[in-house]
């Protein structure tokens, strides 16, 4: 116990090893999509896909072993959703740059993280942030996960008409999103110890009879990440293109952390009374860190995920969380049919009740003080509706600043919410 707590902040009094090892199981199978997503995204605008899938594997892995070790925090990493389709689709097919052209402003940008984390910047931007809105944040990511989590089962689907609708929900992926749904539901009323874990188990099993879980094998041999391992390109680092895509790349990380970061350790508990994260600058440190090593491994900007909070909903509360999750990584290189064999729709039941539970924090809001409930309110809307965690948190902060200050409450801004909002504004205008 002695050793886990000096490697992982592990403490007995409020956790225990095999509640922090079904946790970190939990977690992993909650974001395991994303070695096929991202080696599918990354793979569009030509780069080799089984070194890609490597590449994914190993910087997720080292990046949440840095969390498990450095930080002790119970959350995970891996490439981000979003960052990696702006990478592909984007800066590749759209602007008609090269792969390795957009590794390298990866690249740059970790490291501007990596400076702005020593300088604690990064925590200033935290600390600048309204209390009321990072209880909004925690809310607003748990409706923006359940979102993912119906439509990775299938349940929302397009709708050209009103943007989204109701899926068919008597087949297919739906239907085992709804029977897996019920289930995990279930075992949390009951209170079954690993109830989304076991949820999530047992919906793959269900989805085998009804042809939605594919097995396609259980052992494979790694790829090699020859192809894209320190692939970058050095003639257009000084360009007003590179610049441009060095800022989105930066902007749309820090945010996604940020509200990321919050949002679960307020879940936790580990939020202190004026509203900060413990060892919060080593986990941003992390998040620098697992960028430039996952642009020199060859894949887009590293990321702490939002479905760490399946893990600290299950009891995570320590580094020992991330070192299980990292290790389920490694695993996965040996292991890719097996884990990837797991659909979205028996994973999405654990991300649509983990969205109730982080939905909890709105209890912190003052709903009747509107300066402070429209703010959180527009937070809370923007990030799923504009599916952007980055984005919610933006205009969530300029109408706290803006309705404050138009209202003559000036007490209750600081400058730091001055320059935050500021740079906010600037984003619209350059982005």
């Amino acid at each position: 116990m002695n050793m886990l707590g000096k490697l992982f902040g592990f403490d007995p009094g409020k956790t225990k090893v095999r509640t922090e090892i079904i946790a970190g199981i939990t977690t992993f199978l909650t974001m395991a999509y994303i070695l096929a997503v991202n080696t599918n995204i990354l793979s569009a605008c030509g780069m080799d896909r089984g070194a890609v899938f490597t590449a994914t594997v190993l910087s997720s892995a080292l990046a949440t072993l840095l969390m498990a070790v450095y930080a002790k925090l119970p959350f995970a990493l891996a490439p981000g959703m979003g960052l990696n389709a702006f990478f592909a689709y984007t800066v590749c097919i759209t602007m008609g740059f090269s792969w390795q052209f957009a590794l390298t402003a990866v690249l740059i940008e970790g490291i501007i993280f990596i400076l702005l984390t020593v300088t604690n910047l990064r925590e200033k931007i935290i600390d600048a942030i309204p209390l009321t809105l990072k209880h909004a944040i925690g809310a607003g990511i748990g409706l923006f996960i359940a979102f993912l989590g119906l439509q990775n089962a299938g349940i929302i689907v397009n709708n050209d008409t009103t943007l989204v609708g109701l899926g068919d929900l008597t087949r297919g992926s739906a239907l085992l999103g709804m029977i897996g749904l019920l289930l995990s539901a279930f075992l949390l009323i009951k209170k079954v110890p690993g109830a989304l874990l076991i949820g999530i188990v047992v919906s793959t099993l269900i989805g085998i009879p009804m042809g939605v879980t594919r097995m396609e094998g259980v052992i494979s041999v790694p790829p090699s990440v020859k192809p894209v391992f320190f692939q970058f390109q050095w003639e257009h680092i000084f360009t007003k293109e590179m610049v441009i895509v060095v800022f989105t790349f930066l902007f749309v990380d820090i945010f996604n952390t940020l509200g990321t970061l919050v949002g679960v350790a307020n879940k936790a508990g580990m939020l202190d009374r004026n509203g900060k994260i413990p060892r919060v600058k080593q986990a941003f440190m992390v998040d620098a860190i697992g960028t430039a090593a996952g642009a020199c491994l060859g894949t887009s900007t590293i990321t702490t995920y939002v479905e760490s909070a399946a893990g600290v909903v299950e009891g995570g509360r320590s580094g020992l969380t991330a070192f299980v999750t990292a290790v389920c990584f490694l695993l996965a290189l040996f292991f890719a049919p097996f884990f990837l064999a797991v659909p979205g729709a028996a994973t999405a039941p654990a991300l649509i009740l983990v969205g109730l539970m982080m939905m909890t924090s709105v209890k912190e809001i003052d709903f009747n003080e509107y300066s402070e409930s429209v703010p959180a309110f527009v937070c809370i809307a923007i990030m799923p509706l504009a599916y952007s965690i980055a984005e919610g948190i933006v205009l969530g902060h300029l109408c706290y600043v803006l309705l404050n200050l138009s209202c003559g409450k000036y007490k209750k801004l600081t400058i730091g919410m001055y320059v935050l909002a500021a740079i906010f504004l600037l984003k619209f205008f350059i982005m």
